[in-house]
């Protein structure tokens, strides 16, 4: 993820010289990344990530992600999906989203970004966005 974002935006997602594992996890803002199955499911939230969708890793990582957005907000969801498939990333996203218990909470200026090893081989996306908003 952390290299990902370093070769699209052309600076580091977390600091240099740390555990990039430990770095991501206890950074201060949402990081969330999902993979590329037909239904993605994600397969990383940060502790961050887990407090603003109330929600523990264990079912975090079985959630198909676009169960982050309510019904009515998933079509606009898709489209910036789709802007960031084909651009590489976006560093413009708005939208709103919905918690595991239902809280509803606005994501400003999110990050979103294709996850490309150094081999060109995609492995799904990642968002990083500060919360609250």
């Amino acid at each position: 993820m952390a290299q990902s974002y370093a070769r699209l935006l052309g600076r580091p997602l977390v600091p240099a010289g740390d555990d990039p594992v430990a770095a991501l996890w206890a950074a201060p803002c949402v990081i969330v990344a999902h993979g590329t199955e037909v239904d993605p499911v994600f397969f990383f939230g940060n502790a961050r990530a887990l407090e603003a969708f109330e929600i523990s890793l264990e079912d975090f990582v079985r959630l198909p992600s676009r169960l982050s957005a309510e019904a009515p907000n998933r079509a606009e969801r898709e489209d910036m999906l789709a802007r960031v498939t084909r651009d590489g990333f976006i560093d413009d996203y708005r939208g709103m989203r919905i918690s595991a218990r239902g809280t509803r909470f606005m994501i400003g200026s999110g990050i979103v970004w294709n996850l490309i090893d150094a081999d060109g081989i995609r492995h799904g996306q990642a968002a990083t966005f500060d919360w609250p908003a």
